[in-house]
């Protein structure tokens, strides 16, 4: 195994074992519990489109027990120490984390390690969590700000991996078999793909000590290709009978290595990101159009995207599309230092706030190490954070203004203006 360098002024230690495994802990000296799980590599964009969802049913049935534990005494070894366990799918990683007093760790870690490498995925759990996971599908489709994402998403990259639902399609997943899961856990779940994170009171010797011990039989393969993303933009419409017009317009950002990621940040967060931002002010504050109007930035491997989400009735839609198109386009010439500075501060103190929690840091270091193969030091962020000025504001919202942008919208759409309108405001 192999040791990284240690800044001893920042208490983060990274070291690989001969498998490729990545171990990396987050020493928190004035705490008394450790957050600690395994990150993976792989999410919905790394399976065959004929078994979409097979990553987050996955991630479901390693809670259902393995030879040593069933899937209750699973639950019950954490809890009996006053612990939990969770885990999530995204499109690009998978996690399984959770938090225990100190004493408990090796505890902790041992479930994880004995889910991650040793779930039975029985045939008869599968047919039970089968079933969770369509009322899961369909509990979303009835929610129309949490589905009009996964149609947005789908939208700016059609027919692609990083298009398909984290969730999957219910036709696909009533049919995914035991087999489905084994191939896809056999095929994707190995040392150089994963990451053990931990932060809080923990020794890092221990913790690798640990990891060795029970990691040590992770395969050290990583053979599998992802299917490089193509933003294509575009219109998606479905029409519904609620109260509310949910609305995402979307245009292509940058991914998660490019130079203006933060820059990126910066304008969603002048734009969108607060009270005192360009739409909340204009839009709810001055015109009283909406309750909730938000932008994000999301950034993946090698692209992203930069939304905005609002939610307003049927009446006021045909007013509410206009301002914001408005709002976008005039972004470029009149960024003001005043904003960026704030929207700076803004940033600056989430990820300043992040350290105070050991399971934010634990998923910090675990994300880093995927995503950069090295953890990030908070100097290093804030040093970046800062760096961003107007000109690399407005040249980021030129880069947004010169994507085909992507409509999507649920509800009552007749006030909606036509696609072609909404191109020609943004000056398509």
């Amino acid at each position: 195994m192999s040791d990284g360098a240690m800044d001893t002024n920042w208490g983060i230690q990274v070291t690989t074992l001969d498998n490729g495994l990545r171990v990396v802990t987050d020493s928190m000296a004035g705490v008394e519990t450790v957050s600690l799980g395994v990150w993976v590599g792989v999410g919905t964009r790394d399976e065959a489109p004929e078994v979409n969802g097979v990553a987050h049913l996955v991630e479901h049935m390693l809670f259902k027990g393995t030879p040593k534990r069933d899937a209750y005494q699973i639950s019950q070894q954490i809890e009996d120490v006053g612990g939990h366990l969770n885990a999530y799918t995204t499109r690009e990683h998978t996690a399984y984390y959770g938090k225990v007093l100190k004493e408990d760790a090796g505890l902790a870690l041992d479930i994880v390690a004995d889910m991650v490498q040793h779930a039975s995925l029985d045939a008869d759990e599968l047919a039970k969590e089968r079933t969770v996971v369509l009322q899961e599908i369909g509990q979303a489709e009835d929610t129309p700000d949490d589905i009009i994402f996964d149609h947005f998403q789908a939208t700016a990259f059609p027919g692609q991996a990083l298009g398909r639902p984290v969730l999957g399609l219910p036709e696909i997943v009533e049919r995914l078999s035991r087999d489905d899961l084994t191939a896809y856990v056999q095929g994707h779940y190995s040392g150089p793909a994963m990451v053990v994170a931990a932060s809080g009171r923990i020794e890092h010797a221990r913790m690798v000590d640990m990891a060795a011990e029970m990691f040590g039989a992770l395969p050290e393969h990583r053979d599998w290709t992802q299917e490089k993303a193509s933003y294509q933009g575009g219109d998606f419409r479905d029409e519904r009978d609620l109260e509310q017009t949910h609305v995402v317009l979307g245009f292509e950002a940058v991914g998660v290595h490019h130079e203006d990621n933060y820059a990126t940040q910066v304008l969603s967060t002048l734009l969108g990101g607060g009270m005192s931002s360009r739409l909340f002010q204009e839009v709810r504050e001055k015109r009283g159009l909406v309750y909730s109007i938000y932008s994000f930035a999301s950034h993946f491997a090698e692209t992203g995207l930069f939304g905005i989400y609002a939610g307003t009735g049927p009446e006021q839609v045909a007013e509410l599309v206009p301002v914001v198109c408005g709002e976008v386009a005039n972004l470029v010439g009149s960024i003001r230092e005043d904003e960026v500075a704030r929207a700076r501060a803004q940033l600056k103190s989430s990820l300043v706030m992040a350290l105070e929690s050991s399971m934010a840091r634990c998923e910090q270091v675990g994300q880093q190490m995927l995503i950069h193969g090295r953890p990030v030091p908070v100097a290093e962020m804030l040093a970046r954070v800062n760096a961003v000025d107007v000109d690399a504001v407005e040249r980021c919202a030129r880069r947004l203004l010169d994507s085909v942008p992507v409509v999507t919208a649920l509800g009552p759409l007749a006030g909606l203006e036509l696609y072609d309108r909404i191109l020609a405001r943004l000056g398509h």
